[in-house]
């Protein structure tokens, strides 16, 4: 899904969203530091592998996955890290790490870290490592209707 396209998608869906360009940056504290967002705010999303299907884990820039803990909130008998090679045809048009986090427009179960719930806004890169997207996280919630679980730290 290409920022053409997620922007089309938040239109049809009359969200109010900011587009910001910036330098190009390839890890989300990067894109954050690049695009003056606060860590706490900057969504990454890692793709992750609960029971043999692909999630997505979406957690602000400045957290850290905690596997077992994942793996106890999402009650997995295995999760695990999926490798960039294993997924990257999943995401037609989206530059490798890069990815937005609708996973429900990718047939794919999202969880988001309770620590980025608590924003009043949220951005993320939107199939571009040189732009991303800031909007309401009540929005975003609204129309992805992830699993607000805790994972990070």
């Amino acid at each position: 899904m290409p920022v053409k396209q997620v922007k089309e998608f938040l239109d049809e869906h009359h969200v109010k969203y900011v587009s910001i360009t910036h330098s190009k940056a390839y890890t989300a504290q990067e894109v954050a530091v690049s695009a003056h967002v606060p860590g706490g705010s900057m969504a990454k999303v890692v793709i992750v592998e609960l029971d043999g299907a692909m999630a997505m884990a979406v957690l602000p820039a400045n957290r850290k996955i905690i596997l077992p803990d994942l793996h106890d909130v999402t009650g997995s008998d295995q999760v695990r890290f999926v490798p960039e090679d294993k997924f990257k045809n999943r995401f037609p048009g989206c530059e490798i790490g890069a990815m937005p986090p609708f996973g429900n427009l990718y047939g794919m179960d999202v969880f988001v870290a309770d620590t980025l719930a608590q924003n009043r806004e949220i951005a993320f890169n939107a199939g571009s490592h040189e732009e991303i997207i800031k909007l309401a996280y009540e929005d975003f919630e609204r129309l992805v209707q992830p699993n607000v679980v805790s994972f990070t730290t």
